[in-house]
């Protein structure tokens, strides 16, 4: 079964960089775990706003509580420590998908 989850983080005071830097790390261990990134978008983190948001999907939930559990990840709970103050993770379903481009001139 198919596990999607939206995930907001907030980063620690003018750690938004390292968060950045942080998450490359990790997400980028997705893919051994049936995982992937649908979507990862920066805001302002202005106001309570998140600084990042990222719609991430498994294959299962084995391979999220995988991921998870990996040594690689969870040795970089320092770095993690230091630029994330917040995380927020929700189940999440897709609901529909944006449609597809118009076809440019040069395709038709």
């Amino acid at each position: 079964m198919t596990v999607r989850l939206c995930c907001l983080l907030w980063a620690r005071p003018g750690a938004g960089e390292a968060l950045g830097a942080y998450e490359d790390k990790v997400l980028a261990l997705l893919g051994e775990h049936g995982g992937r990134v649908l979507q990862r978008v920066r805001a302002d983190g202005a106001e309570g706003r998140p600084d990042e948001i990222q719609l991430i999907e498994f294959d299962s939930q084995a391979g999220f509580d995988a991921f998870m559990a990996d040594e690689r990840r969870t040795a970089l709970a320092g770095e993690r420590d230091a630029a994330v103050a917040r995380t927020e993770l929700y189940p999440v379903e897709l609901v529909g998908q944006p449609p597809d481009p118009a076809p440019s001139a040069a395709t038709e």
